[in-house]
């Protein structure tokens, strides 16, 4: 932990141009904390500055463009369900700002709070004997809310509860009221039969599964969120087979060929799956981002970063977007993927 503190401490003190006997002091107090205690804890400063950095090194985002615009939300003093659970409501609606989104982190304590929920907003799933009903990535997590208590409506598009767990205390679930949910109703700018296909998704990503590492800190109750890449909702949670499987029908709509794949049908469905939900967003007024001006924002970002004299970190394989990726440069270039900290990282469900 005192290694990774003081690489911390270095690079935060390098880029805010603070004095190095500031650096050699805070380094001093950072050691003897971590000798008396076997942690230290962050200034607000220094969170803010790590959380933002952990959004620069995340080798996996295409949208870091904005790292700096990020608003961090230190929480760290908060150790009671209810008040951990408005906290989480006020991110919600902070974040989703009535559609103008702003990318957002709420920071609980490090060792005291745990969020259960993959994202804050998410769709059940439920396993009945004419098969899924609503999301089929949400199926464990549903049935672990159900035995805590919780009974959803059974409905395609039902939001799970926010399920909070504190220190070793039972995990406890609390429904998310609607006025804080906003959704947009999926239809396309040409084909009007789209909107029976009653197709809808929710406005703001926000991931709570992950843990923030900073400075051998592991936040492991850090939710954030940026805004949707189209292709998220579009060629992944309403297309893939193992998701909303949305493309057949979709297809069957268009009067596709589905009996052959030499006819393309599940790339055209494909448009216009995005082409609906790039609309839908843009006339609701929901801030999104298209995969091809999503590309040329992370260009942008690889300049600004090598002028800054920074390499930068991707995984190629999630750089690229699902649909059309060899139109865009990232295609067509090597990424190094060398894990750089601060950063976000995946951790075990705790359930």
């Amino acid at each position: 932990m005192l290694n990774e503190a003081q690489d911390f401490m270095r690079l935060y003190y390098s880029e805010t141009g603070k004095e190095e006997q500031e650096l050699v002091a805070r380094l001093k107090e950072i050691e003897e904390e971590i000798n008396r205690d076997g942690t230290y804890v962050h200034t607000a400063e220094e969170l803010d500055f790590g959380a933002k950095v952990a959004w620069r090194n995340s080798n996996k985002c295409i949208g870091r463009l904005f790292w700096q615009s990020l608003t961090v939300i230190d929480k760290r003093e908060l150790h009671k369900e209810e008040d951990i659970l408005k906290s989480l409501l006020d991110h919600i609606q902070y974040a989703t700002n009535e559609g103008r989104i702003r990318p957002t982190i709420s920071i609980f304590s490090p060792s005291d709070v745990r969020i259960w929920n993959h994202q804050l907003i998410r769709y059940a799933g439920y396993e009945t004997e004419a098969g899924v009903i609503g999301d089929p990535d949400s199926l464990a997590f549903t049935k672990v809310c159900e035995e805590l208590g919780w009974k959803g409506k059974g409905t395609k598009f039902d939001v799970l509860p926010l399920v909070i767990q504190v220190k070793d205390q039972p995990a406890r679930f609390f429904d998310i009221p609607e006025s804080y949910i906003l959704e947009v109703s999926i239809r396309h700018p040409e084909m009007e039969w789209f909107q029976d296909l009653q197709l809808k998704w929710y406005a703001v990503p926000m991931i709570s599964s992950m843990k923030l590492e900073i400075g051998g800190i592991n936040y492991v109750a850090a939710p954030f969120n940026g805004w949707y890449m189209g292709t998220e909702i579009g060629a992944r949670n309403l297309a893939d087979d193992y998701r909303y499987n949305m493309l057949p029908r979709i297809a069957e709509q268009m009067g596709l060929n589905t009996k052959s794949n030499a006819s393309l049908w599940k790339d055209r469905a494909l448009v216009e799956l995005n082409a609906a939900v790039l609309y839908s967003f843009k006339e609701d007024g929901v801030s999104i981002v298209d995969h091809h001006t999503a590309a040329h924002q992370f260009k942008k970002f690889e300049e600004i970063e090598r002028d800054a004299g920074r390499d930068v970190s991707g995984n190629w394989t999630w750089l690229i977007p699902p649909m059309s990726p060899a139109t865009t440069h990232i295609f067509h270039k090597p990424y190094n993927n060398e894990k750089l900290t601060p950063n976000y990282s995946y951790q075990p469900n705790p359930y």
